[in-house]
């Protein structure tokens, strides 16, 4: 067909000229011809459904509101890029809740050793760290995603930055707020990979919500994920500890009096509440709880391994001229914020009861009220409901438009989970938007 470029994705051809890309190139060249596959979004589903399209032949376009590519990636992997995770496949699609049906296809075609095998493709070597938790071995994500726009380049996909989504005019074409002015572009097959609603300065602004909303599409609603919890903590206890860690401890969540479950290893407490690894794992279930009941309470076993009758019979020995702060690191080890949170929560005769003083150390009960805002959520739950989507995640009200990423209504703690649902996701939407370009020529 003429005007139909060689892709190196699939056969090894020339590359074409790109515009907008990492490289600053002003000059938009687009080659007439073929139809188009309108990739919206540069984050990692969207990059993985670029490549998708193009590895079968589609002429791709890449559109992103922000200056560059990947910004959210490559903060997301400045203190170690957690590409996924090494665990089994059934604990892996466990973690993703009731959304795990869903993602199970799509992850089964592009799980963990199939990521780390295109991260080989592109000159990254990974490793499976001591939690399972897969890392390229330099552990950034720059040069990784440096080699990834290097081959998205010479398999001919078009990058245009600096193009924010507006919808679609009255004639079906997609709409853009660019540098130039307004511009309108005609696409066979869309795919939307636009994010959810946190980190919004890096793109994820969720601005998509109401112009999909206007279309009909069903929409859960955005919560904060991955996020920390406001507390009612006393000024002394924020300003004295205030970014200090809490480790180990074993944080147990108690729903509607009840436990649900234990996680251990750290959190951080802050000036609002609590935040870190542990309770990221369990906010979704404590931001449930949260809007049923008001608050949630967690407690917290200040002393993991420690068994609590023996806690007590030392807490019960003379300290003589010592203080209770000297008296519980001397005797059980406690000090520093874990004695800072004793003291916040507990009343000061109990101090004096070895027996309820060792029950606190081994549960302590913090009342959290909110979770923090969304924006400074790692991730965001809710989005474009999975009803919405036939299974190439095509939007059944909007045929040719595909969605992928964290728009679509699921969430996963951190630990590689996000990252292996937004390629996964991306990669089949690529795929299933390539196909209907072929059903549609």
């Amino acid at each position: 067909m003429a005007g139909r470029r060689a892709c190196p994705l699939r056969a090894g051809g020339r590359a074409s000229i790109v515009a907008g890309d990492h490289d600053r190139r002003s000059d938009c060249l687009t080659v007439a011809g073929d139809p188009l596959v309108a990739v919206i979004g540069g984050g990692p589903a969207g990059l993985m459904a670029a490549e998708a399209a193009a590895a079968v032949g589609a002429r791709v376009a890449l559109y992103e509101a922000m200056p560059s590519v990947g910004r959210k990636f490559l903060l997301a992997g400045k203190g170690g890029l957690n590409l996924t995770h090494g665990e089994d496949p059934a604990s892996l699609l466990a973690r993703y809740g009731d959304r795990q049906a869903r993602l199970r296809p799509l992850i089964a075609s592009f799980d963990a050793a199939a990521l780390r095998a295109w991260a080989r493709s592109l000159g990254v070597e990974t490793f499976v760290g001591s939690s399972g938790r897969v890392f390229p071995a330099s552990m950034k994500a720059a040069p990784l995603l440096r080699a990834w726009l290097r081959r998205l380049r010479l398999g001919g996909v078009e990058f245009h930055v600096r193009h924010r989504w507006c919808g679609w005019s009255e004639g079906g074409a997609l709409r853009f707020a660019a540098p130039g002015g307004h511009r309108e572009i005609t696409a066979s097959a869309t795919v939307l990979a636009l994010g959810g609603g946190s980190w919004a300065r890096l793109g994820s602004d969720a601005a998509w919500v109401p112009l999909l909303a206007g279309r009909g599409i069903g929409i859960a609603p955005l919560r904060p994920s991955n996020c920390g919890f406001e507390a009612a903590w006393s000024a002394h206890l924020r300003a004295r500890q205030a970014g200090q860690p809490v480790k180990p401890v074993i944080v147990t969540l108690v729903c509607a009096g009840q436990r649900a479950w234990s996680l251990r290893g750290e959190l951080i407490l802050t000036a609002y509440g609590v935040e870190g690894g542990v309770i990221y794992t369990l906010s979704a279930a404590i931001r449930e709880e949260i809007a049923r009941h008001g608050t949630a309470t967690i407690r917290l076993d200040l002393a993991p391994g420690r068994d609590e009758a023996r806690l007590a019979e030392a807490l019960a020995r003379p300290r003589g001229a010592h203080s209770i702060a000297k008296h519980l690191h001397r005797r059980v080890g406690i000090e520093g914020a874990k004695s800072a949170l004793l003291h916040e929560i507990l009343p000061a005769d109990a101090f004096s009861d070895p027996s309820r003083l060792a029950a606190a150390i081994k549960a302590l009960p913090v009342t959290l009220i909110a979770p923090r805002p969304m924006d400074e959520a790692i991730s965001t739950a809710g989005g474009v409901r999975f009803e919405e989507l036939d299974d190439t995640l095509m939007l059944s009200r909007l045929p040719g438009v595909f969605c992928a990423g964290e728009m679509l209504d699921w969430e996963a703690p951190t630990g590689g989970y996000l990252l292996t649902a937004c390629f996964a996701s991306g990669r089949a939407a690529g795929i299933g938007a390539s196909a209907w370009l072929q059903r549609a020529r």
